[in-house]
């Protein structure tokens, strides 16, 4: 008789009673996705361009489910031959190299399924992912302005990832585990009926205790795991650069100290309980994975002794109980096929929420590129709302000409920002229409559109780069004498110059290696080298030095040259220099004309005068005198 089998694999340790996977949670209970034949012929889409070799992967589970059996039969074979008082050394010898030849041969398959397998789960990974960064790359503005950049980036890695374990572990695993009991319980039966009853009669003691002790440690898990969360919030929140700081100056160390000592407490207790979950069940499940195969071995002893049976021998025991041994995990594993298929369903439904969003903005039909040199823009009574109850435009009319700049003017909420965003159709108008040199910008080619506006936002943006791929960005063609004359234009190719770097110098992430003010004037050199014919500024110099404020002015003033320009302007320099200013209250356009006639023709002006653009030329003036 041969030693005792071991656990099977996935039954050994408190870890893998059932396990997270094995269970749902209340919420994917509530969210479950619904099953129909449109939403499987369309995941089934993504793997049609591989069918041949989804093939090849499953002719080898085949091949692999067939051999698998051997071993088992080879052992049998092998007890027999040993316990057979006629058997000669060599047909020991030549069982041996057999099961050595099966082994090698059911690993060098197996090792070709998985290679097909992995190439077909990234193949599929990598087409999914290119078509929902592209999908989102058209997405309205509003879209990112609405959804959470969390959110995004987990539907783009986590989500489309998980794919990859739908295809290699959830598809494959079901075939090899149907394949694996189908085998296994015909050559059971083919064996020995009455035996393969008593082994079959046993994995469900096994399995189903199994699972129920399962469920209580993944309730604890589950528990564990919203304390971890809340124990990481706390340091992220503490230990972080602001975080810190703001722990410093407020001088509470020494309670959020207490804070993360009665979380880490939490954390610890509750592990401490769940690894406790289900000890005394495993020492009597360690027992009877023993005593299981002890039954086989009675039954076939007690069929041999008793009643004489010449057909059943004791290789044939051995192979009954390395068979049964051989379910267990295939059993298992299709015990969790409907927790697996509900979170598969759920991965694929949540990118297909995501791929379903229409594109708003996009090319006409039959796209336009008129000439821009009059590039006069006009607003032709506008109406605009992200929400339908809370319209931010009202009807906004205005037209400027080209070449002229037009200051724009108003409290924060007025509709400022939404104005220039629809020029470029970052937003496109609810109703009326939006002109650059006579036509709707609904029947621009869009790039054509874009290429032709240059847009320096409040917020500046740079990508963790050098200062030259930044400004590359604008025009990757640009010559060398090209970018220095941008940067000259900007007031910012003296300062570059004196980084040791030059223009090889890293900005940091979102440029946060440089001033706000340098920023501001890489920004406007990036703008310089698009060279657009509609020029449209966010300026906002009001939280910068007075250097840089002045630079920065220098700088715009040189780029609205002979250029159809619209300013939010913050600056008394700005809205007095502007060819017309436009006050905007609730959406609506309230008064038009210079500064001094709107001092007086329109409290609402006279009123940001006095709180905002008055303080700016105070400021300016206090720094002359101190200089």
């Amino acid at each position: 008789m041969r030693p005792m089998n071991p656990p099977p694999p996935g039954m050994r340790g408190p870890m893998h009673l059932g396990g997270p996977r094995g269970f749902l949670t209340e919420k994917e209970k509530q969210n479950k996705p619904k099953m129909d034949k449109k939403l499987l012929i369309r995941i089934l889409s993504y793997l049609k361009p591989y069918k041949w070799q989804f093939l090849l992967v499953f002719g080898a589970l085949i091949i692999s489910a067939v051999l698998g059996l051997f071993p088992s039969i080879i052992t049998g074979k092998i007890v027999d031959a040993i316990a057979a008082p006629n058997s000669e050394m060599v047909t020991l010898i030549n069982l041996l190299i057999l099961a050595f030849v099966v082994l090698s041969l059911s690993q060098i398959i197996s090792v070709l399924e998985q290679y097909i397998n992995s190439w077909i789960s990234q193949k599929i990974i990598y087409d999914m992912r290119n078509e929902m960064y592209d999908h989102l790359q058209h997405m309205p503005h509003a879209f990112f302005t609405n959804e959470k950049q969390g959110d995004i980036i987990t539907r783009m890695n986590s989500d489309i990832n998980g794919v990859s374990a739908v295809i290699s572990v959830m598809l494959t695993s079901v075939v090899s585990n149907v394949l694996t009991v189908g085998t296994c319980v015909f050559y059971l039966f083919y064996t020995d009926w009455r035996l393969a009853i008593v082994g079959l009669i046993v994995i469900p003691l096994l399995i189903f205790p199994t699972r129920a002790v399962g469920k209580k440690r993944w309730m604890l898990a589950s528990e564990v795991q919203e304390k971890s969360d809340e124990l990481n919030t706390h340091i992220n929140e503490t230990l972080s650069v602001s975080g810190s700081m703001l722990v410093k100056l407020f001088t509470k160390e020494k309670s959020e100290y207490k804070k993360f000592k009665t979380i880490n407490n939490e954390v610890t207790k509750t592990t401490i309980k769940e690894r406790r979950a289900g000890s005394w069940f495993h020492v009597f499940l360690g027992m009877f994975i023993q005593i299981a195969p002890l039954c086989i071995y009675f039954a076939g002893g007690f069929l041999i002794m008793s009643y004489k049976d010449s057909g059943l021998t004791i290789g044939d025991i051995t192979v009954v109980v390395s068979l049964v041994n051989r379910l267990y995990q295939p059993v298992r594993s299709l015990l969790n096929l409907q927790v697996d298929f509900i979170r598969s369903l759920a991965l694929f439904t949540r990118i297909f929420e995501y791929l379903d969003r229409p594109h708003e903005i996009e090319n006409p039909e039959n796209p336009q590129k008129p000439d821009l040199e009059n590039s006069q823009v006009e607003f032709c009574d506008v109406h605009f709302s992200y929400e339908e109850s809370n319209p931010v435009l009202k009807g906004v009319s205005f037209t400027v000409p080209k070449g002229k700049m037009y200051a724009i003017v108003g409290t924060s909420g007025a509709g400022k920002s939404t104005i220039i965003g629809m020029i470029p159709r970052l937003f496109d108008a609810k109703q009326g229409e939006i002109k650059v040199a006579g036509v709707n910008v609904k029947d621009f080619d869009l790039a054509y559109l874009r290429t032709n506006i240059g847009i320096v936002t409040q917020d500046t943006y740079l990508f963790n780069g050098t200062i030259l791929e930044n400004l590359l960005y604008a025009k990757p063609d640009a010559t060398k004498e090209e970018i220095e004359n941008a940067c000259r234009v900007a007031n910012i190719y003296n300062f570059i110059m004196s980084l040791p770097g030059k223009f090889d110098t890293i900005v940091g992430n979102r440029g946060l290696k440089l001033s706000g003010g340098e920023k501001q004037r890489m920004s406007i050199a990036r703008v310089v080298l698009k060279d657009p014919k509609i020029l449209i500024l966010d300026e906002a110099t009001s939280s910068l030095d007075s250097i840089s404020e002045n630079l920065i002015s220098d700088a715009l003033d040189n780029v609205m040259k002979d250029r159809t320009s619209i300013v939010i302007a913050h600056r008394l320099s700005t809205v007095i220099a502007a060819d017309k200013i436009m006050v905007i209250e609730k959406g609506i356009i309230t008064a038009e004309g210079a500064h001094q006639e709107l001092l007086t023709k329109s409290e609402k002006y006279k009123e940001l005068y006095e709180t905002q653009f008055r303080k700016v030329l105070d400021f300016e003036k206090n720094d002359i005198d101190r200089l």
